[in-house]
């Protein structure tokens, strides 16, 4: 992985500045908020105004003007690209069976609010009990199958909003 820093400033600017670069930078902390930086013969003085260290999101105030800064790694940029981030979710909606079965009951109607692990059917597959449960919270939209019939594998079983 390179050592490269993606820096997004008020979601409009980005540009990437390396270590080396970085590191170049002359500067002095003039408090615990506060740095004065010299960049091509200008003094400038930038004031940190909120941080948010997990999500690497920066208020800062430069001069008297404030830019939300974003910094993001090699490795945010590949998990952010393999979809592995953290608190995103992906919502959902079908619920499928999951084997070929018998529904022996369905426990909802298309309405019921539901919490996540809430039982939703009862499928029996090789002489086994599988009770299907909710993913998240949500609405059963509708019910796609009745009890005492039998169902294929991925078949669709019900919706949720």
């Amino acid at each position: 992985m390179n050592s490269t820093f993606n820096i997004t400033v008020n979601n409009t600017l980005e540009f990437a500045i390396s270590k080396d670069n970085l590191s170049a930078i002359d500067l002095q902390q003039k408090s615990l908020n506060l740095l004065h930086v010299l960049h091509q013969n200008k003094s400038i003085d930038v004031e940190l105004i909120t941080a948010d260290f997990i999500g690497k999101c920066y208020t800062i105030k430069v001069n008297s003007s404030l830019f939300v800064v974003k910094i993001e790694t090699a490795l945010d940029v590949l998990i952010t690209e393999m979809a592995l981030s953290l608190g995103e979710t992906i919502a959902i909606n079908d619920i499928k069976a999951p084997m070929p079965g018998l529904i022996l009951d369905v426990l909802v109607k298309a309405g019921d609010k539901v919490k996540e692990g809430d039982y939703l059917l009862i499928l029996e597959a090789m002489k086994m009990e599988n009770t299907l449960t909710a993913p998240r919270n949500g609405v059963v939209k509708t019910v796609s199958v009745e009890k005492g019939k039998t169902v294929d594998k991925d078949q669709l079983l019900l919706e949720m909003e």
